[in-house]
């Protein structure tokens, strides 16, 4: 009995060892945090292995257009995923968004940012020890871009944009904030925050209604139309425990 019972553990070991695959994903770098902790969730729960590869929406669309081994895009808007399917690049019907992003004013410093962002229309920006204001590039990360409009909504362009540094992803621009080489920046809020509350800093939590909705969108490319480890990632990502790792960095569904 014991030996069958070992026989059948031994057994159902090697099937999920022998089918067990692996993916590699291209991830907007927003999701990084969340994507890490649902990647190891779903190696847990699945015995696929997912490798990861964080940037900017922008970048990952020209790497796929010239052949790079992606086999799903998690990307940092919609129309992205959109344009690939209509290229030929992904696999239709299989684009959904998994989750919509926020974007967040924020420093480093304790005291700096205030609940409404009018630290932007501060008329000595220089007195307040802001020398550098971060944002992504808007031509290429959709974070940017939605920065881009805030500033625009709020009417402070001549004040903020000869502050303006750029990085070339929300990832790189976390960076210059984290490391005060700017004093202010443009991030997403599931870089600096955790279950609601804000993780280190000071901050202003954009309302969504300035900036155009950062829904984020998934699609299975063509180089992964055949692989079981791709095909249950997405599937992976619309299910309870991908979505509470995701409600706990702050973005919604």
């Amino acid at each position: 009995m014991k030996l069958r019972l070992m026989l059948a553990l031994a057994s159902a070991h090697f099937f999920v060892v022998a089918y067990a695959g692996e993916v590699t994903v291209a991830v907007a770098a927003n999701f990084t945090a969340p994507m890490q902790k649902i990647a190891q969730a779903f190696e847990q729960d699945t015995g696929h292995k997912a490798h990861l590869a964080f940037g900017s929406t922008g970048k990952f669309y020209a790497q796929i257009k010239n052949g790079a081994p992606f086999a799903a895009l998690l990307a940092a808007d919609d129309k992205t995923p959109e344009r690939l399917e209509k290229e030929g690049l992904a696999v239709i019907g299989t684009r959904f968004t998994y989750a919509t992003g926020r974007l967040a004013l924020w420093s480093k410093s304790s005291n700096l940012v205030d609940d409404k962002g009018e630290v932007l229309r501060s008329p000595n920006l220089d007195k307040l020890g802001i020398q550098k204001i971060a944002m992504a590039d808007p031509k290429i990360a959709p974070y940017g871009a939605a920065a881009m409009e805030v500033i625009h909504k709020m009417g402070v362009q001549a004040n903020v944009v000869p502050k303006l540094v750029q990085g070339e992803s929300i990832g790189q621009t976390y960076q210059f904030v984290s490391t005060e080489n700017a004093q202010l920046g443009f991030v997403a809020l599931s870089q600096i925050s955790l279950s609601g509350r804000i993780t280190q800093g000071s901050a202003w939590v954009v309302p969504q209604s300035m900036h155009t909705p950062l829904k984020q969108d998934a699609v299975l490319l063509n180089v992964g139309k055949d692989n079981a480890a791709a095909l249950a990632l997405l599937k992976y990502l619309q299910g309870d425990k991908a979505k509470t790792i995701i409600r706990q960095y702050g973005y919604a569904l």
